[in-house]
């Protein structure tokens, strides 16, 4: 798909096209739909990136939720989304040992229990151990810091998964 497509296209169309950009919240896509012509892929995630910051704490919370744990239950049981899936597989989270898997479970259940929220890292260029190291350093910082950079990494995701689809 094109820019100049998804700049064309009725609301609908471009809400259903963006939709899964950001996790399970195709409410980015609408918030921006009226702001179009984008005159870039840049400029298209901006908005976007701008219409979560505008989003207040609730739906903010609500987006952060509706990501997947790395390497969860959803992940085992095949129930996430195809670019979550790509984007797990491609940091190898689906080739776990069965140490490295217990590990990240543990840090899951211990970063849900002090936060609220699951670990949320844009994983694209790291590798299982990154990850874990990650989780690890991550886990000892405030809540407030932690919402800020779950925001921040659903921004990233939100980049990649734009330049994976836009042409």
């Amino acid at each position: 798909m094109t820019l100049d497509s998804l700049n064309r296209a009725d609301p609908d169309a471009f809400v259903a096209a963006l939709g899964g950009i950001f996790e399970h919240s195709p409410w980015v896509a609408e918030q921006v739909v009226a702001h179009r012509p984008f005159a870039s892929i840049e400029a298209l995630h901006a908005a976007m990136c701008a219409a979560v910051a505008a989003a207040g704490h609730e739906r903010q919370m609500a987006l952060i939720r509706a990501h997947p744990q790395l390497a969860g239950k959803a992940a085992i049981r095949g129930e996430l989304t195809e670019s979550s899936t790509n984007e797990q597989r491609g940091a190898g989270l689906d080739q776990c040992s069965p140490e490295q898997f217990a590990e990240i479970t543990r840090l899951n259940a211990d970063y849900d229990a002090r936060f609220g929220f699951p670990f949320i890292l844009a994983v694209k260029g790291h590798t299982r151990d990154s990850i874990i190291a990650n989780m690890r350093a991550r886990i000892g910082h405030d809540r407030d810091a932690e919402i800020a950079e779950a925001l921040k990494q659903i921004e990233r995701i939100a980049g990649f998964r734009l330049e994976a689809l836009v042409l």
